[in-house]
Order: C-alpha cells, then sequence, then structure tokens
C-alpha cells in the first residue's frame, strides 16, 4: 500500500462523489482530473511512488495496412477480445436504456463494432467497443446522443495534438477513482435478489460469473460465464421434463396432473407431455420418464402431446420406434398428436411414421381424445 497513492484517491473520491450534492452545474469529474494534474505539476508524485498516466504519443495515427502474417499468432486472442467487446457493448447498452427508449440490437451492435474495427485496422486503432464505464461516465454527465461520441473524439484529437503533456501528468489514482464512481452504480443488488427470488439456479450462475471476473480477469471471468451458461442449456436440453396430462373439466384445455391432480382423465388412456426438440442426447431420457408414467397409470393407449416439440431428430425417431415396438409387446398401443409441421413431415418419413400411419398421428389433442373416447365406447359395447 502506497499512503500517497491512497491520500489523492480519497480525495479524488470525495470530491466525485459530494460535489454533486452541491452543484450538479460544476463538473466533479474535470474538477478532480484537473486537481490530479495540478497536483502531479506541482509536487513531483513518481518520487513518492505515485504511478502517473505516463507519456502520451502525440499526433494523429497514419494509415498503414494491416500485417496479415500476423493472423494464425493473433486470432485466438481477437476472438476473446471480440467476444469480450461484443457482450460488454450489449450489456452497456441494455443497462443504461432509460424507459421509454429503444433497446439495442444485438445483430446492428455487432455490424457497428465489426465495421469500427475493420476502419482501425487501417489506423493503428486499440479495438473498440463499448464499455461500461465510459458509457457510466457519459450517462453521469447528462449525455444524450451521438453528440457525446462526436464530443470525446474531438477531445482526443485535440488532446493528441496538445494537451498529450497535461493528461500525462495526472495519476492513475485519479483516473481509476472516476472509473469507480461512474461504474460503482451498475452494481445493482436488487438484481441478484430477484434473480434468487425468482430462479435460484440462475442466481448461482450469476454468482459463478461475478466471482469468475473478479478471480480469473475479465476475458477468463467472461469465457467461463459463457462456457456455464452453455452447459446449463446443454443440461436442460439433455433432460426436458416429461408429465402426465389431464382435461380441465368442460374445456379443451389440457395442463399438469401434478399441478391439476383434479383435472379430468380417461381410464386407459395417458396423455403425456414434453417441451424442447427431440434429438440424440435427450430421447433416452424422455423415454424412461415415458415408461416410468407408463408403469405408473399402466394405459391401453399412450398419446404423446407434441405441440412443444419443434424438432424430431432421426436419432430420436428411431429411439421412439423401438420404443413403440416394444408398447406393442406389451399390449399398450403409442399415438402422437399435435405435432408443429416440420416434425410431423419429418416424423412422416421415418420408419415410425410409416408404422403408425394416420391411425395413430393426429393433428390435435382433441381430436385423439375425441377418437380415444369412440373406440372405447365400441369396445365397452
Amino acid at each position: 500500500i502506497n499512503l500517497p497513492t491512497i491520500v489523492i484517491s480519497g480525495i479524488t473520491l470525495v470530491i466525485l462523489i459530494f460535489l454533486p450534492r452541491f452543484s450538479n452545474r460544476i463538473p466533479a469529474a474535470l474538477v478532480a482530473v484537473a486537481f490530479g494534474i495540478v497536483l502531479s505539476a506541482v509536487v513531483d508524485l513518481t518520487s513518492l511512488g505515485v504511478v502517473l498516466v505516463g507519456p502520451i504519443s502525440s499526433g494523429l495515427p497514419s494509415l498503414v495496412l494491416p500485417d496479415l502474417s500476423l493472423f494464425m499468432e493473433l486470432w485466438p486472442s481477437a476472438l476473446g477480445i471480440a467476444l469480450m467487446s461484443c457482450v460488454e457493448s450489449i450489456a452497456a447498452a441494455r443497462a443504461f436504456t432509460h424507459r421509454g427508449e429503444e433497446g439495442p440490437q444485438p445483430s446492428q451492435e455487432l455490424i457497428a463494432l465489426g465495421f469500427a474495427n475493420i476502419g482501425g485496422g487501417f489506423t493503428q486503432a486499440m479495438p473498440a467497443g463499448g464499455g461500461t464505464s465510459q458509457t457510466a461516465v457519459n450517462d453521469q454527465v447528462g449525455a444524450k446522443s451521438q453528440i457525446a461520441g462526436v464530443v470525446t473524439a474531438g477531445v482526443v484529437v485535440i488532446t493528441l495534438l496538445f494537451l498529450a503533456p497535461l493528461i500525462s501528468l495526472m495519476p492513475e489514482a485519479t483516473l481509476g477513482a472516476l472509473v469507480l464512481v461512474a461504474a460503482a452504480g451498475l452494481i445493482k443488488l436488487d438484481e441478484f435478489r430477484n434473480i434468487r427470488v425468482v430462479r435460484k439456479h440462475e442466481f448461482r450462475w450469476a454468482i459463478v460469473a461475478f466471482f469468475g471476473v473478479i478471480v480469473l480477469g475479465t476475458l477468463e471471468g467472461i469465457f467461463l460465464a459463457v462456457l456455464v451458461s452453455l452447459l446449463v442449456l446443454l443440461f436442460y436440453a439433455e433432460h426436458p421434463p416429461v408429465y402426465a396430462l389431464g382435461r380441465k373439466r368442460g374445456t379443451n384445455f389440457f395442463r399438469s396432473l401434478n399441478d391439476h391432480p383434479e383435472d379430468e382423465t380417461y381410464e386407459g388412456l395417458l396423455i403425456v407431455k414434453t417441451e424442447g426438440l427431440l434429438f440424440f442426447a435427450n430421447i433416452h431420457s424422455v423415454l424412461e420418464q415415458a415408461e416410468e408414467l407408463v408403469r405408473e397409470y399402466r394405459p391401453s393407449v399412450l398419446l404423446i402431446d407434441g405441440r412443444t416439440v419443434p424438432i424430431i431428430e432421426y436419432s430420436a425417431a428411431k429411439g421412439l420406434h423401438d420404443f413403440d415396438e416394444a408398447l406393442e409387446d406389451a399390449g399398450i398401443t403409442l399415438w402422437i398428436a399435435a405435432l408443429p409441421e416440420d416434425a410431423f413431415h419429418s416424423l412422416e418419413r421415418t420408419s415410425l411414421g410409416k408404422r403408425m400411419g394416420r391411425e395413430r398421428l393426429f393433428v390435435t389433442l382433441e381430436e385423439a381424445v375425441d377418437s380415444f373416447q369412440r373406440e372405447w365406447e365400441i369396445e365397452s359395447i
């Protein structure tokens, strides 16, 4: 710990926090920067161990062709920077979108960042992206439009041409305090509380992302958060729910018997529902859960509600075919109803679809239930 650095940081924080409370018309950030530069000009801060921003190259950058020979060496890091830049830009735009304003369009943001960096590649620019700390500073001083970016660019040009020696005197502690105060508003504990109330699993992932950035660093932390998100999505895709349905009495509305055990059911008919696409990674889990329900209810007909199954992959269709044969051996008939158009036509072309025919594939769930009731009445007679 360097005591002079702590003192400068403290004074800067006092200026940034308390000056706006006395007058909103005085730019606290500008006063804080001026204080740091003047102090550095009067006192030899480097001899006291205070780190300054240091020399800034003056003059405007010159045009230059990118060195393509560096592509293989730089592309992994460039990919990470691009990912981090895109994520941070969109996150900052969403965080600072005020009520009534149109939210950011991720694709449009990505195109803008791409063109900005293509242009920057010919002018020796640092990678461009929307930053939370810079956005926070703009928001704090009341920026409302793209004019703020134009003004910033103009100030940068003026600094490069004339003010670089002055800016080089600014203590890094002053710069750090500016970013700290601006970014502190981004930490919203209420959001963490709301996530925890709504869904504890998501709260855990938020904590993982939070500490990942703190412990591993920004880039590594974001990669960790993305990886955890993908693993969670993969887990849910591989373990879709399968549950029995009943019909709300007097309606054509079917819902989970777990939540509404009083709903109408039909002796000999078990209606089950699963959610999401069926593919090689989850068909085994889906069929296992369906088998458990079959053992519990012992139906004559097992009806699968396919309204929320957008895709049935070939491997899943093959698994359903084997399941249909096993049910047949046990004296149980498999029906499928209400598949979306793409899933229905895909299933029709498989061996299972040809085996079932239109007799066991229904357009709507109501049609399948009515068909079962007619057959049941005939068998009863």
